[in-house]
């Protein structure tokens, strides 16, 4: 009989649900990123030409990131320091290693409410003090003073938020990123920002990467929400390049590094981040303006805040809300509507809110619309069982 006996973790909630109930054919409005771009439409729009690709040599890359997409990344996002930037197989695998070389047990860490399972996951793994920063203290662009003067204490080693936030979409303003930049300096803890669909922004003006205005910040991007391009799988983090190069030993033992044909089109993909980000926020403003509207038709059925950024927002069902309904009753809901349907959402027990789900609006103006519609009736078919 074999000996192997594997550690039981349960799955994020998140993914195991994309893992059980994503497929084709349906009217997916679950997403927190745009549609993806084919890759004729990226070859276009970057300008990559037959001839690039072909001078590609297969040969290994480095584990920092080749030259070429950190300083593409760095001119945008690190005021050009391209020793900030770390390039990694997704924000999944820059958040992994930072955070497990940066946190110790014991650690005061403060965790932004609901946030990305993958952020919250560390510093519980790695033994620290957590402190959750609620979701209420963040509203008209800024986080309560003082619940953030009562959280961020002396001695605090981290403080970790993702705005705008995946699935609210609530954001801060400027002033609001400055307080809390100011803050985190004063109790000298590190800033751990979780930037993935900063550059789609509906309330206030796209804020800049917080380590332009703090050095002990560790930022987070991904090409797979606001770049349209989730299957390129290329991510990074800035930050202090010490702290990278601490990150150079679990890495070395793990992944090594990205390929140089990855890297090539996520090179010409960030040289043409204007226009590949600016077309897919278009087309989601367009849908935010229809979303604003179905929320006003079925208020007597949900409610919502509306989003500052980003394409997720996380509306209330209010038949949740009755007394006596159980917290899984909202993935029963989705599961129903999915079978019903064929519409996907994101059961808000994924982010610890049991009567929301994640909406995307990112998708397709016609699929969105779809999606909409079915979702319509079936709230609606609903309300009147009631």
């Amino acid at each position: 009989m074999s000996s192997l006996r594997p550690q039981r973790e349960e799955p994020p909630v998140l993914e195991e649900w994309y893992r059980r109930h994503l497929g084709p054919g349906l009217h997916d409005i679950s997403s927190s990123g745009v549609h993806p771009y084919t890759f004729a439409e990226i070859r276009d729009l970057c300008g990559i030409r037959t001839e690039d690709l072909d001078a590609v040599v297969m040969d290994d890359s480095v584990s920092q990131g080749g030259a070429g997409i950190r300083q593409a990344i760095a001119d945008r996002y690190a005021a050009g320091d391209a020793d900030r930037v770390l390039v990694t197989h997704g924000s999944s695998e820059a958040i992994a290693l930072t955070l497990a070389t940066l946190l110790r047990p014991g650690d005061r860490v403060v965790v932004q409410e609901g946030i990305y399972h993958s952020l919250g996951h560390y510093p519980r793994e790695a033994g620290c003090e957590v402190a959750v920063l609620p979701a209420a203290a963040v509203r008209d662009g800024e986080i309560d003073p003082g619940v953030l003067d009562a959280l961020v204490t002396s001695g605090t080693a981290a403080v970790v938020v993702n705005f705008p936030h995946n699935p609210s979409g609530v954001s801060l303003s400027h002033p609001g990123l400055k307080a809390l930049v100011s803050r985190a300096a004063e109790a000298g803890a590190v800033l751990v920002w979780d930037a993935a669909t900063a550059e789609i922004a509906h309330r206030w003006e796209v804020l800049p990467d917080p380590g332009t205005l703090y050095p002990h910040t560790v930022s987070y991007g991904t090409y797979s929400k606001t770049f349209g391009l989730p299957g390129l799988r290329v991510g990074w983090a800035v930050a202090p390049p010490e702290l990278l190069r601490a990150t150079f030993p679990l890495r070395d033992r793990t992944t090594l590094f990205l390929s140089p044909l990855v890297e090539l089109i996520a090179e010409r993909a960030m040289r043409a981040a204007d226009r590949l980000i600016g077309l897919r926020a278009a087309e989601a403003g367009r849908n935010l303006d229809l979303l604003t509207a179905w929320m006003a038709e079925h208020e007597e059925l949900v409610r919502w805040t509306p989003p500052e950024g980003g394409v997720c927002a996380l509306p209330v069902i209010r038949e949740l809300e009755r007394p006596g309904t159980a917290p899984t009753a909202v993935e029963d809901l989705c599961r129903e509507l999915l079978a019903r349907h064929r519409t996907l959402l994101v059961p808000g027990t994924a982010f610890g809110v049991p009567h929301g789900v994640r909406l995307g609006f990112g998708g397709r103006e016609d699929e969105f619309r779809a999606g909409l519609t079915e979702l319509s009736a079936f709230l609606r078919a609903r309300g009147g069982r009631g």
